[in-house]
Protein backbone atom coordinates (compact mmCIF):
# COMPACT_ATOMS: atom_id res chain seq x y z
CA UNK A 1 0.00 0.00 0.00
CA UNK A 2 1.54 3.47 -0.83
CA UNK A 3 1.86 5.48 2.06
CA UNK A 4 3.51 8.66 2.44
CA UNK A 5 4.21 10.41 6.20
CA UNK A 6 4.22 14.18 7.36
CA UNK A 7 6.63 14.88 10.37
CA UNK A 8 6.06 18.83 11.54
CA UNK A 9 8.11 20.14 14.29
CA UNK A 10 5.70 21.44 17.04
CA UNK A 11 5.86 25.35 17.66
CA UNK A 12 9.18 25.05 16.43
CA UNK A 13 10.39 28.03 17.24
CA UNK A 14 9.74 28.03 20.66
CA UNK A 15 10.50 24.66 20.70
CA UNK A 16 14.13 25.25 19.44
CA UNK A 17 14.27 27.72 22.28
CA UNK A 18 12.78 25.66 25.29
CA UNK A 19 15.82 22.64 24.17
CA UNK A 20 18.57 24.85 25.76
CA UNK A 21 15.77 26.46 28.53
CA UNK A 22 14.28 23.41 30.46
CA UNK A 23 13.25 25.54 32.81
CA UNK A 24 10.57 27.03 30.37
CA UNK A 25 8.85 23.61 29.45
CA UNK A 26 5.40 23.76 29.92
CA UNK A 27 5.12 28.08 30.63
CA UNK A 28 4.47 30.52 27.79
CA UNK A 29 6.78 31.58 24.97
CA UNK A 30 7.20 33.63 22.16
CA UNK A 31 9.57 34.68 19.13
CA UNK A 32 9.68 37.88 17.97
CA UNK A 33 10.22 38.96 14.66
CA UNK A 34 13.38 41.00 13.09
CA UNK A 35 13.84 44.19 15.19
CA UNK A 36 11.72 42.75 17.95
CA UNK A 37 8.78 44.00 15.94
CA UNK A 38 5.98 41.34 16.05
CA UNK A 39 5.02 37.68 17.82
CA UNK A 40 6.00 35.54 15.34
CA UNK A 41 5.93 32.02 17.19
CA UNK A 42 3.75 31.21 20.13
CA UNK A 43 3.98 28.29 22.45
CA UNK A 44 0.60 26.64 23.22
CA UNK A 45 0.57 27.93 26.75
CA UNK A 46 1.12 31.18 25.28
CA UNK A 47 -2.14 30.35 22.80
CA UNK A 48 -4.24 30.01 25.71
CA UNK A 49 -3.30 32.86 26.97
CA UNK A 50 -5.17 34.62 23.97
CA UNK A 51 -1.87 35.95 22.59
CA UNK A 52 -2.50 36.28 18.58
CA UNK A 53 -0.16 35.91 15.76
CA UNK A 54 1.72 39.17 14.18
CA UNK A 55 0.57 41.29 17.05
CA UNK A 56 3.12 44.13 17.59
CA UNK A 57 5.53 43.00 20.94
CA UNK A 58 5.46 47.00 22.17
CA UNK A 59 1.46 46.66 22.55
CA UNK A 60 1.44 43.44 24.77
CA UNK A 61 5.09 43.91 26.63
CA UNK A 62 2.82 44.78 29.85
CA UNK A 63 0.58 41.88 29.36
CA UNK A 64 3.28 39.29 28.66
CA UNK A 65 5.02 40.56 31.39
CA UNK A 66 2.50 40.28 33.54
CA UNK A 67 1.78 36.72 32.79
CA UNK A 68 5.35 35.48 32.81
CA UNK A 69 6.12 34.77 29.16
CA UNK A 70 9.50 34.37 28.27
CA UNK A 71 10.13 36.27 25.00
CA UNK A 72 12.88 35.87 22.56
CA UNK A 73 14.42 37.51 19.48
CA UNK A 74 14.43 35.50 16.43
CA UNK A 75 17.32 33.07 16.12
CA UNK A 76 17.41 31.90 12.63
CA UNK A 77 20.91 30.48 12.69
CA UNK A 78 19.47 28.65 16.10
CA UNK A 79 16.68 27.72 13.63
CA UNK A 80 18.30 26.17 10.85
CA UNK A 81 21.03 24.41 13.06
CA UNK A 82 17.98 22.62 14.83
CA UNK A 83 16.17 21.59 11.74
CA UNK A 84 19.12 20.35 10.23
CA UNK A 85 19.12 17.77 12.66
CA UNK A 86 15.79 16.68 12.82
CA UNK A 87 15.89 16.13 8.98
CA UNK A 88 18.89 13.64 9.25
CA UNK A 89 17.46 11.90 12.26
CA UNK A 90 13.94 11.71 9.40
CA UNK A 91 16.27 10.65 6.64
CA UNK A 92 17.07 7.26 8.69
CA UNK A 93 13.63 5.91 8.44
CA UNK A 94 12.88 6.17 5.32
CA UNK A 95 14.74 6.15 1.67
CA UNK A 96 13.42 8.98 0.30
CA UNK A 97 12.80 12.34 2.74
CA UNK A 98 11.25 15.31 0.99
CA UNK A 99 12.15 18.48 3.35
CA UNK A 100 8.80 20.73 2.53
CA UNK A 101 9.92 23.57 4.87
CA UNK A 102 12.08 24.28 7.89
CA UNK A 103 9.73 22.54 10.08
CA UNK A 104 8.10 20.24 8.02
CA UNK A 105 9.07 17.06 5.69
CA UNK A 106 7.33 14.48 3.81
CA UNK A 107 8.53 10.77 4.15
CA UNK A 108 7.68 8.05 1.73
CA UNK A 109 6.47 4.87 3.44
CA UNK A 110 5.42 3.19 -0.28
CA UNK A 111 8.20 0.54 0.03
CA UNK A 112 7.71 -1.09 4.13
CA UNK A 113 5.38 -3.80 3.21
CA UNK A 114 7.93 -5.56 5.42
CA UNK A 115 6.82 -3.84 8.56
CA UNK A 116 4.08 -5.42 10.32
CA UNK A 117 3.36 -2.53 12.54
CA UNK A 118 3.71 1.12 10.60
CA UNK A 119 2.18 2.77 13.48
CA UNK A 120 4.55 1.29 15.69
CA UNK A 121 7.33 2.48 13.56
CA UNK A 122 6.09 5.93 13.43
CA UNK A 123 5.51 6.10 17.56
CA UNK A 124 9.09 5.06 17.50
CA UNK A 125 10.86 7.45 15.30
CA UNK A 126 8.69 10.63 16.83
CA UNK A 127 10.17 9.64 20.07
CA UNK A 128 13.79 9.44 18.83
CA UNK A 129 13.41 12.65 16.89
CA UNK A 130 12.12 14.47 20.37
CA UNK A 131 14.51 12.67 22.43
CA UNK A 132 18.08 13.38 20.45
CA UNK A 133 17.17 17.04 19.45
CA UNK A 134 14.10 18.10 22.38
CA UNK A 135 11.97 19.11 19.41
CA UNK A 136 8.61 17.27 19.49
CA UNK A 137 6.88 16.32 16.58
CA UNK A 138 3.77 14.96 14.99
CA UNK A 139 4.09 12.68 12.43
CA UNK A 140 0.86 11.74 9.96
CA UNK A 141 0.57 9.01 7.58
CA UNK A 142 -1.57 8.29 4.65
CA UNK A 143 -2.25 7.04 1.09
CA UNK A 144 -1.80 10.57 0.21
CA UNK A 145 0.13 13.94 0.75
CA UNK A 146 -2.79 15.92 1.34
CA UNK A 147 -4.16 13.29 4.12
CA UNK A 148 -0.97 13.22 5.45
CA UNK A 149 -0.94 16.66 6.44
CA UNK A 150 -4.20 16.44 7.66
CA UNK A 151 -2.98 13.46 9.74
CA UNK A 152 -0.36 15.34 11.12
CA UNK A 153 -2.19 18.36 12.74
CA UNK A 154 -4.93 15.33 14.27
CA UNK A 155 -1.29 13.91 15.45
CA UNK A 156 -0.62 17.25 17.00
CA UNK A 157 -3.97 17.99 18.42
CA UNK A 158 -4.58 14.56 20.29
CA UNK A 159 -2.38 12.89 22.52
CA UNK A 160 -3.86 9.84 22.38
CA UNK A 161 -2.20 9.22 18.90
CA UNK A 162 1.56 9.50 21.19
CA UNK A 163 2.24 11.46 18.27
CA UNK A 164 1.75 9.34 15.31
CA UNK A 165 -1.64 9.64 13.28
CA UNK A 166 -1.99 6.76 10.63
CA UNK A 167 -4.81 6.90 8.25
CA UNK A 168 -4.54 3.72 6.78
CA UNK A 169 -8.25 2.55 6.13
CA UNK A 170 -11.66 4.25 4.34
CA UNK A 171 -13.21 4.14 7.65
CA UNK A 172 -10.41 6.73 9.40
CA UNK A 173 -10.43 8.78 6.10
CA UNK A 174 -14.22 9.02 6.37
CA UNK A 175 -13.97 10.21 9.54
CA UNK A 176 -10.75 12.36 9.36
CA UNK A 177 -12.54 14.42 6.75
CA UNK A 178 -15.70 15.07 8.42
CA UNK A 179 -14.10 16.68 11.41
CA UNK A 180 -11.88 18.60 8.92
CA UNK A 181 -13.03 22.37 8.37
CA UNK A 182 -12.46 22.89 4.55
CA UNK A 183 -10.30 25.95 5.44
CA UNK A 184 -7.43 23.74 6.91
CA UNK A 185 -6.93 21.80 4.07
CA UNK A 186 -3.86 22.07 2.22
CA UNK A 187 -4.29 24.20 -0.54
CA UNK A 188 -7.06 25.42 -0.70
CA UNK A 189 -6.21 28.94 1.43
CA UNK A 190 -8.65 31.79 2.78
CA UNK A 191 -10.04 32.77 -0.71
CA UNK A 192 -10.95 29.74 -2.24
CA UNK A 193 -12.57 28.40 0.97
CA UNK A 194 -14.23 31.10 1.57
CA UNK A 195 -16.18 30.76 -2.29
CA UNK A 196 -16.87 26.99 -1.09
CA UNK A 197 -18.44 27.89 1.84
CA UNK A 198 -20.91 30.20 0.05
CA UNK A 199 -21.38 26.85 -1.76
CA UNK A 200 -22.31 24.96 0.84
CA UNK A 201 -18.57 23.41 1.43
CA UNK A 202 -17.53 23.30 5.13
CA UNK A 203 -15.61 20.01 5.99
CA UNK A 204 -13.22 18.51 3.96
CA UNK A 205 -15.71 15.74 3.50
CA UNK A 206 -17.99 17.97 2.29
CA UNK A 207 -15.98 18.78 -0.83
CA UNK A 208 -14.75 15.28 -1.30
CA UNK A 209 -18.47 14.01 -1.54
CA UNK A 210 -18.55 16.24 -4.70
CA UNK A 211 -18.30 14.65 -7.88
CA UNK A 212 -15.38 14.73 -10.45
CA UNK A 213 -17.51 16.71 -12.78
CA UNK A 214 -18.71 19.01 -10.58
CA UNK A 215 -15.21 19.95 -9.31
CA UNK A 216 -14.11 20.24 -12.59
CA UNK A 217 -16.94 22.88 -13.72
CA UNK A 218 -16.27 24.91 -10.75
CA UNK A 219 -12.67 24.91 -9.70
CA UNK A 220 -9.16 24.80 -11.21
CA UNK A 221 -7.16 21.77 -12.12
CA UNK A 222 -4.83 22.19 -9.16
CA UNK A 223 -8.32 22.12 -6.69
CA UNK A 224 -9.33 19.23 -8.86
CA UNK A 225 -6.16 17.86 -7.33
CA UNK A 226 -6.64 18.35 -4.00
CA UNK A 227 -10.45 17.00 -4.66
CA UNK A 228 -8.41 13.60 -5.47
CA UNK A 229 -6.01 13.05 -3.12
CA UNK A 230 -9.17 13.86 0.04
CA UNK A 231 -10.41 11.11 -1.97
CA UNK A 232 -7.21 9.09 -1.37
CA UNK A 233 -5.83 8.97 -4.94
CA UNK A 234 -2.83 10.44 -4.83
CA UNK A 235 -2.00 12.86 -7.72
CA UNK A 236 0.11 15.28 -6.00
CA UNK A 237 3.89 15.58 -6.51
CA UNK A 238 6.43 18.02 -4.72
CA UNK A 239 7.70 18.49 -7.65
CA UNK A 240 5.41 19.73 -9.28
CA UNK A 241 4.06 22.27 -6.85
CA UNK A 242 3.79 25.60 -7.48
CA UNK A 243 7.23 27.61 -7.73
CA UNK A 244 7.01 31.44 -5.62
CA UNK A 245 6.25 34.11 -7.91
CA UNK A 246 8.51 36.19 -6.53
CA UNK A 247 11.11 36.12 -3.63
CA UNK A 248 11.90 39.22 -1.59
CA UNK A 249 14.53 39.91 0.91
CA UNK A 250 13.93 43.77 2.85
CA UNK A 251 15.35 44.15 6.41
CA UNK A 252 14.21 47.44 8.91
CA UNK A 253 16.49 49.27 10.09
CA UNK A 254 17.25 49.71 13.98
CA UNK A 255 16.66 53.21 15.73
CA UNK A 256 16.37 56.13 13.01
CA UNK A 257 17.84 53.86 10.51
CA UNK A 258 20.99 54.27 7.81
CA UNK A 259 21.88 57.65 6.95
CA UNK A 260 25.49 56.28 5.07
CA UNK A 261 24.86 55.77 1.39
CA UNK A 262 27.55 53.24 1.74
CA UNK A 263 25.98 51.13 4.31
CA UNK A 264 22.69 50.99 2.97
CA UNK A 265 24.31 50.26 -0.36
CA UNK A 266 25.92 47.04 1.15
CA UNK A 267 22.87 46.61 2.54
CA UNK A 268 20.63 46.42 -0.78
CA UNK A 269 23.80 43.96 -2.29
CA UNK A 270 23.69 41.73 0.49
CA UNK A 271 20.13 41.49 0.22
CA UNK A 272 20.13 40.84 -3.89
CA UNK A 273 22.93 38.05 -2.97
CA UNK A 274 20.52 36.27 -0.75
CA UNK A 275 17.52 36.78 -3.48
CA UNK A 276 19.74 35.40 -6.07
CA UNK A 277 20.33 32.27 -3.60
CA UNK A 278 17.00 31.67 -2.72
CA UNK A 279 15.72 31.74 -6.76
CA UNK A 280 18.92 29.08 -7.80
CA UNK A 281 17.48 26.65 -4.72
CA UNK A 282 14.59 26.46 -6.78
CA UNK A 283 16.27 26.47 -10.40
CA UNK A 284 14.55 29.31 -11.86
CA UNK A 285 16.24 32.65 -13.22
CA UNK A 286 14.70 36.40 -13.10
CA UNK A 287 13.47 38.72 -15.65
CA UNK A 288 13.16 41.25 -13.57
CA UNK A 289 14.57 43.15 -10.50
CA UNK A 290 13.15 45.84 -8.09
CA UNK A 291 14.92 47.80 -5.33
CA UNK A 292 13.34 50.15 -2.98
CA UNK A 293 14.51 52.29 0.17
CA UNK A 294 12.02 54.68 2.26
CA UNK A 295 12.48 56.80 5.32
CA UNK A 296 10.35 56.11 8.40
CA UNK A 297 6.43 56.82 7.69
CA UNK A 298 6.42 58.64 11.08
CA UNK A 299 9.50 60.57 10.89
CA UNK A 300 8.93 63.88 11.38
CA UNK A 301 12.60 65.80 12.65
CA UNK A 302 14.71 64.69 8.86
CA UNK A 303 13.77 64.68 5.09
CA UNK A 304 11.57 62.62 3.36
CA UNK A 305 12.44 60.20 0.57
CA UNK A 306 10.81 56.81 -0.71
CA UNK A 307 12.93 54.91 -3.59
CA UNK A 308 10.95 52.38 -5.87
CA UNK A 309 12.55 51.26 -9.20
CA UNK A 310 11.85 48.45 -11.68
CA UNK A 311 14.38 47.32 -14.20
CA UNK A 312 14.00 44.76 -17.04
CA UNK A 313 16.81 42.58 -17.64
CA UNK A 314 17.97 41.68 -21.18
CA UNK A 315 18.28 38.24 -20.13
CA UNK A 316 17.32 36.25 -17.24
CA UNK A 317 19.87 35.55 -15.00
CA UNK A 318 20.39 33.67 -11.42
CA UNK A 319 24.03 35.79 -11.19
CA UNK A 320 24.43 37.15 -8.36
CA UNK A 321 26.89 40.01 -9.19
CA UNK A 322 24.62 41.05 -12.48
CA UNK A 323 21.41 41.04 -9.87
CA UNK A 324 23.11 43.06 -7.20
CA UNK A 325 24.82 45.56 -9.63
CA UNK A 326 21.30 46.14 -11.43
CA UNK A 327 19.73 47.05 -7.89
CA UNK A 328 23.19 49.36 -7.10
CA UNK A 329 22.86 51.11 -9.96
CA UNK A 330 18.91 51.78 -9.61
CA UNK A 331 19.90 52.81 -6.06
CA UNK A 332 22.37 55.02 -6.67
CA UNK A 333 20.27 56.55 -9.91
CA UNK A 334 17.70 57.26 -7.62
CA UNK A 335 19.56 58.66 -4.28
CA UNK A 336 21.56 60.77 -7.23
CA UNK A 337 18.27 62.34 -8.51
CA UNK A 338 16.90 63.09 -5.17
CA UNK A 339 20.09 64.82 -4.08
CA UNK A 340 20.42 66.88 -7.81
CA UNK A 341 16.62 67.75 -7.33
CA UNK A 342 17.02 69.02 -4.27
CA UNK A 343 20.24 71.49 -4.69
CA UNK A 344 18.61 73.35 -7.78
CA UNK A 345 18.23 76.50 -6.22
CA UNK A 346 20.14 76.50 -3.00
CA UNK A 347 22.57 78.57 -1.79
CA UNK A 348 25.75 76.78 -0.33
CA UNK A 349 24.47 76.55 3.73
CA UNK A 350 21.16 74.81 2.33
CA UNK A 351 22.87 72.48 0.26
CA UNK A 352 25.02 71.16 3.23
CA UNK A 353 21.85 70.39 4.41
CA UNK A 354 20.17 68.61 1.57
CA UNK A 355 23.96 66.75 0.74
CA UNK A 356 23.07 64.60 4.47
CA UNK A 357 21.45 61.68 3.29
CA UNK A 358 18.13 60.90 5.01
CA UNK A 359 17.57 58.09 7.36
CA UNK A 360 16.15 55.38 5.60
CA UNK A 361 14.47 52.97 8.01
CA UNK A 362 13.69 50.12 5.27
CA UNK A 363 15.37 48.77 2.20
CA UNK A 364 14.97 45.69 0.18
CA UNK A 365 15.56 43.71 -3.08
CA UNK A 366 12.65 41.53 -5.38
CA UNK A 367 12.73 39.77 -7.58
CA UNK A 368 10.43 38.13 -10.00
CA UNK A 369 9.37 37.37 -13.59
CA UNK A 370 10.73 34.49 -12.93
CA UNK A 371 11.65 31.09 -15.73
CA UNK A 372 13.14 27.80 -15.41
CA UNK A 373 16.83 27.33 -15.81
CA UNK A 374 16.52 25.26 -18.46
CA UNK A 375 14.68 27.08 -20.74
CA UNK A 376 16.20 30.79 -21.20
CA UNK A 377 15.49 32.53 -24.30
CA UNK A 378 19.06 33.80 -25.17
CA UNK A 379 19.87 37.01 -26.63
CA UNK A 380 21.79 37.31 -29.57
CA UNK A 381 23.75 40.24 -28.65
CA UNK A 382 24.42 39.35 -24.83
CA UNK A 383 27.78 40.48 -23.81
CA UNK A 384 27.81 38.19 -21.22
CA UNK A 385 29.40 34.59 -21.50
CA UNK A 386 26.68 32.81 -19.67
CA UNK A 387 28.48 29.26 -19.88
CA UNK A 388 31.11 30.87 -18.03
CA UNK A 389 28.81 32.84 -15.29
CA UNK A 390 27.19 29.89 -14.56
CA UNK A 391 30.33 28.03 -13.88
CA UNK A 392 31.58 30.41 -11.45
CA UNK A 393 28.17 30.66 -9.98
CA UNK A 394 28.20 26.86 -9.40
CA UNK A 395 32.03 27.03 -7.71
CA UNK A 396 30.85 29.59 -5.21
CA UNK A 397 27.95 28.01 -4.02
CA UNK A 398 29.78 25.08 -3.95
CA UNK A 399 32.84 26.55 -1.35
CA UNK A 400 30.14 27.55 0.40
CA UNK A 401 28.12 25.35 0.90
CA UNK A 402 31.30 23.43 2.14
CA UNK A 403 32.58 25.86 3.92
CA UNK A 404 29.93 27.94 5.18
CA UNK A 405 27.12 30.05 4.56
CA UNK A 406 28.93 34.10 2.79
CA UNK A 407 32.90 32.45 2.74
CA UNK A 408 33.01 34.34 -0.75
CA UNK A 409 30.97 37.05 -1.20
CA UNK A 410 30.76 39.63 -3.64
CA UNK A 411 32.35 42.87 -2.68
CA UNK A 412 29.80 45.51 -2.59
CA UNK A 413 28.27 43.55 0.44
CA UNK A 414 30.91 44.37 2.30
CA UNK A 415 32.44 42.90 5.54
CA UNK A 416 30.50 44.25 8.31
CA UNK A 417 27.03 44.35 9.45
CA UNK A 418 25.99 47.80 9.85
CA UNK A 419 22.28 46.86 9.63
CA UNK A 420 22.73 44.59 12.64
CA UNK A 421 18.88 44.38 13.85
CA UNK A 422 17.94 44.86 16.79
CA UNK A 423 17.90 41.45 18.83
CA UNK A 424 17.23 42.75 22.78
CA UNK A 425 16.05 38.89 23.85
CA UNK A 426 18.02 36.62 21.91
CA UNK A 427 19.13 33.29 22.71
CA UNK A 428 22.53 32.53 22.50
CA UNK A 429 23.64 30.59 19.03
CA UNK A 430 24.13 27.30 20.85
CA UNK A 431 24.97 25.19 17.59
CA UNK A 432 26.43 27.53 15.18
CA UNK A 433 28.91 29.65 17.48
CA UNK A 434 31.89 27.58 19.37
CA UNK A 435 31.77 31.12 22.09
CA UNK A 436 27.88 30.18 22.98
CA UNK A 437 28.31 26.72 23.51
CA UNK A 438 27.09 25.44 26.78
CA UNK A 439 29.23 24.66 29.51
CA UNK A 440 28.38 21.49 31.98
CA UNK A 441 29.80 22.00 35.62
CA UNK A 442 30.36 19.08 37.47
Amino acid sequence: MQLFGLADCNNFYCSCERTFRPDLVGKPVVVLSNNDGCIIARSEEAKALGIKMGEPFFQRRAFLQENGVAVFSSNYALYGSMSHRVMSLLAQYTPQLDVYSIDEAFLDFSAFNNIPDIKQYGEQLVHRVTKATGIPISLGIAPTYTLAKMSSKFAKKYKGYKGCCLMDTDEKRQKALQLFPIKDVWGIGRRLSTDMVYQGIHTAADFAAKSEQWVRSHFTVTTLRTWKELNGIPCISLDELPQKKSICTSRSFPERGIADVGALEEAVAAFASLCAKKMREQQSCCQNVTVFAHTSRFATDGPVHVIQKTRSLSAPTQDTSEISSVALNMLRSEIDIYRNSHLAGKDIGERADVMSSPHYKKAGVILWGFVPQNAIQQDLFDHIDRNRQTALIKAIDEINRKNGHDRVRIATEGTDVPFEPDHQYRSRQFTTDINDVLVAQI
